[in-house]
C-alpha cells in the first residue's frame, strides 16, 4: 500500500472541534487506505478503558488485555489476528497511555505507530492551544457579565453556570467559608434544601482546599475515601471525579473554594486544574467586594491586552500595509466592516485587529460562523430564547447580540446564510435591538458588526441568494485579503515567524531556511493560503532536526481533490487540455477582479467582447444580456 502519513490530516484540524475526531479521521483514512482490516485506538483511564476511535470490520470485542500488555512492555503484542502497538509521544510532550489495535493489512504497524504518537502527541498540543485560547476568550466574556452583577445569589449562579460550560463538567459549586462557625456554605446546590449545602470546614477534597490553600484533583481511579460521602448519600447523585481550587482574595485571604463535579468526557486534566484556579481568582476578586469592581477591572484589562498582543498581522507587501493602514483609519469609527478573502488568509485576524484597535475592545469580540446555523438555531444563537420557548429550552438564554453588547460581533461565512436568516438579521441591524424567542420584550443591542466572507456577494446578489439592502448594510467598508501566493516575500516573513514561535515553545534555536527553501515557498501555490503555511512550518518545526531547513523538508500536502500535475489531467488530447486551462484560467481572473468583465478583460490584453465570445466558445456561462 501507499505509504500512510498522519500529517496529512494536519490540514483538516480545522474540521475536528475534539481530539477525537482528529483520532477517528486519522483510523478511518488507514482502513480506507487499504493499510489494514481493522483499525481502533484505546486509552487506557483505570480504572477502565476508553476506545476513542475505531474503524474497519469489527467483530467481537477489542482485546483490551493486550493492549495493556503493549503497554506494560513497550512494545508491540500479538494475539490471534490482533496486534497491539503502543504509541509514543515526542521527547517534549506526552500523550495519555494510549495503544493502536489493528488487524490484517501489511502496513508496518512498528513504524505506523511511531508517526501516528508523534502526530497524536502534535495534535494534542495544538487542541491544548485551542483550548487556552478559548478559555482566554470566555474568561473575558465571563468577567465582563461579573462586572454588571452587584447580587451575590445571581452573581454565584452566573460563576456555576460559567464554570460547568467552561469546564464541560456536570455541576459546579462556590463554598463561602464562615470561619467562626467552622463551616463551608456552598451555592447553588441542586438536590439541597433553598439550594445550598453545608459541611464542616474540614470534611473532603473541599476542606482539605481551604485548609491548605492548594487545589486538588481526584480522578475515577483514585480513593473513593476522599470524596465526602455523606452529600451523595444525602442528594442521591454520585460523585466520580472532583476538581477544586481555593477563592483566595488579592489581600491573600482564603475565602473558601470552588468545586466542579464530574467531567463529562473521563477525568479532569492537569490543563483544566490550571484553568479553574485561574478562573477561582477572578471569582475571588469578585466575592471579595461586590461594591468596587476595580480590581475586576484590572484583571480584565490584563486579559484584554493579553488577547491583543497575540494579534499580529505579519507582512510588508503593498496589499498588506494598505490593509494595515485602512485597518488604522477604520477601527476607531463604528462602521460596518466587510472582510473578502479565500479560506485561510486571516479574515478573523482582521476583525481582532480592527476590534483590539477599537473604544470597543474592553468588551467581547463574539465570533460566529453562519454557515454552521441552521434554520432553526440561527434565531435562538443570534437573538436567544425564553425558557419554554420550544423543545429542549430549559432555562433563558442570552443571544450572541446580546452577548456582544457594547463589543463587536463577527460574522463569519455570511454568504452561507439562509434568506430567511438574512432578513432577520437586517432587522436586527436596522433597529439596532432583538426579542428573544418566545419573549415579547424588546432588547437594545450595540454591537459594530464585521462580516466576512470567501464568495462573491454581488454576485449571489445578482443570482437572488444574497439580499442587496442587506449587502450594503453590511458593505459600508469594504478589505480584502490577497491570497497568499501573491504576497511574495511575505510567504518567507510568515514562514520565519511561525517558526520562531514553534521553536520557542520547544525552548530550541529556529532553523534557518535556505535560499532553496524559500525559492521552493514562494513558488508554491497555497490554495490553503496562511493557515496551509502555518500547518507545513508546524510539521517542518517538530520533524525538522537539523539547524537548516532545506527545499527537500518541505512536504507539501496536496489540496483536496487537486491533480498532481498542477490541475489539469494527463491522457487527454492537447486541444482539449488546452481549452480546459484557457477556461480555468479566465475564470481565476474573473474572480480576481470580483466579476467586473471589463478588468478581466484588460488584464487578458482583449476586447471585452472578445473575451465574452471567447467564452461562449469554451462553454462558460456569461452574465451577457
Amino acid at each position: 500500500m501507499s505509504s500512510f502519513d498522519a500529517w496529512s490530516l494536519m490540514g483538516d484540524l480545522e474540521k475536528c472541534p475534539r481530539e477525537a475526531d482528529f483520532h477517528a479521521a486519522v483510523v478511518k483514512r488507514l482502513v480506507e487506505s487499504g493499510g489494514v482490516t481493522t483499525a481502533a485506538l484505546v486509552r487506557s483511564q483505570p480504572p477502565e478503558w476508553v476506545v476513542t476511535a475505531s474503524a474497519g470490520q469489527m467483530a467481537g470485542q477489542l482485546p483490551l488485555d493486550l493492549a495493556s500488555d503493549a503497554l506494560d512492555v513497550g512494545l508491540a503484542k500479538e494475539e490471534g489476528d490482533w496486534t497491539a502497538t503502543p504509541l509514543r509521544a515526542t521527547a517534549d510532550r506526552e500523550i495519555p497511555p494510549t495503544a493502536l489495535l489493528t488487524t490484517g493489512g501489511a502496513v508496518d504497524v512498528i513504524q505506523l505507530a511511531v508517526g501516528l504518537g508523534v502526530a497524536c502527541s502534535h495534535v494534542r498540543a495544538r487542541f491544548r492551544e485551542r483550548r487556552h485560547a478559548e478559555r482566554l476568550k470566555a474568561l473575558l466574556e465571563i468577567t465582563h457579565q461579573w462586572a454588571q452583577t452587584d447580587n451575590l445569589e445571581t452573581l454565584l449562579n452566573r460563576m456555576a453556570t460559567a464554570a460547568t460550560n467552561l469546564f464541560d463538567c456536570d455541576r459546579a459549586t462556590i463554598f463561602l467559608w464562615d470561619r467562626p462557625h467552622k463551616t463551608l456554605v456552598g451555592r447553588p446546590a441542586l438536590g439541597m434544601e433553598d439550594n445550598e449545602l453545608r459541611v464542616p470546614d474540614d470534611a473532603g477534597v473541599v476542606g482539605r482546599v481551604v485548609q491548605n490553600a492548594t487545589p486538588e484533583r481526584v480522578d475515577r481511579a483514585d480513593d473513593r475515601a476522599a470524596i465526602h460521602a455523606a452529600v451523595d448519600k444525602t442528594t442521591g447523585y454520585t460523585t466520580e471525579t472532583i476538581l477544586c481550587a481555593p477563592l483566595i482574595s488579592p489581600e491573600g485571604d482564603t475565602l473558601g473554594a470552588f468545586e466542579l463535579l464530574n467531567k463529562r468526557d473521563g477525568n479532569f486534566l492537569p490543563d483544566d486544574l490550571i484553568g479553574l484556579t485561574e478562573l477561582a481568582s477572578y471569582a475571588a476578586v469578585s466575592l471579595a467586594n461586590t461594591q468596587q469592581w476595580q480590581q475586576i477591572i484590572e484583571r480584565h484589562q490584563l486579559l484584554v491586552d493579553e488577547a491583543a498582543d497575540k494579534v499580529q498581522m505579519v507582512g510588508g507587501c503593498p496589499a498588506i500595509e494598505a490593509l494595515r493602514s485602512t485597518i488604522n483609519k477604520v477601527a476607531a469609527a463604528d462602521l460596518a466592516v466587510l472582510v473578502l478573502g479565500e479560506n485561510g488568509t486571516g479574515k478573523e485576524v482582521v476583525a481582532q485587529s480592527l476590534h483590539y484597535r477599537s473604544p470597543r475592545r474592553n468588551e467581547p469580540l463574539i465570533a460566529v460562523n453562519c454557515a454552521a446555523l441552521t434554520e432553526t438555531l440561527l434565531e435562538s444563537e443570534l437573538f436567544g430564547h425564553e425558557k419554554g420557548a420550544f423543545t429542549g429550552a430549559n432555562e433563558s438564554r442570552a443571544g450572541k447580540f446580546e452577548v456582544a453588547s457594547g463589543g463587536t460581533l463577527f460574522l463569519d461565512e455570511i454568504g452561507d446564510m439562509s434568506l430567511s436568516g438574512q432578513a432577520k438579521l437586517l432587522r436586527a441591524l436596522e433597529e439596532k435591538e432583538v426579542v428573544r424567542v418566545g419573549g415579547h420584550e424588546t432588547i437594545s443591542t450595540d454591537v459594530r458588526v464585521v462580516a466576512a466572507t470567501n464568495q462573491n456577494l454581488a454576485n449571489l446578489v445578482r443570482e437572488k441568494k444574497f439580499r442587496e439592502d442587506l449587502y450594503f448594510r453590511l458593505n459600508v467598508v469594504t478589505l480584502e485579503l490577497p491570497p497568499l501566493r501573491e504576497r511574495g516575500d511575505d510567504i518567507v516573513l510568515l514562514a520565519e515567524h511561525f517558526l520562531r514561535q514553534l521553536c520557542q515553545k520547544q525552548g530550541r534555536k529556529p532553523p534557518a531556511i535556505t535560499a532553496a527553501a524559500k525559492k521552493r515557498l514562494v513558488a508554491h501555490r497555497w490554495p490553503g493560503n496562511v493557515r496551509e503555511l502555518r500547518n507545513l512550518m508546524e510539521r517542518v518545526a517538530y520533524l525538522a532536526s537539523g539547524d537548516k531547513i532545506d527545499a527537500d523538508d518541505l512536504a507539501f500536502t496536496l489540496s483536496p481533490g487537486a491533480k498532481p500535475t498542477g490541475g489539469i489531467e494527463t491522457g487527454r488530447k492537447l486541444q482539449e487540455a488546452t481549452q480546459d486551462f484557457q477556461a480555468d484560467y479566465i475564470r481565476r481572473t474573473i474572480d480576481q477582479v470580483r466579476g467586473n468583465v471589463t478588468e478581466a478583460a484588460k488584464l487578458l490584453g482583449v476586447h471585452r467582447s472578445n473575451l465574452y465570445r471567447k467564452m461562449r466558445a469554451l462553454g462558460m456561462e456569461t452574465d451577457e444580456s
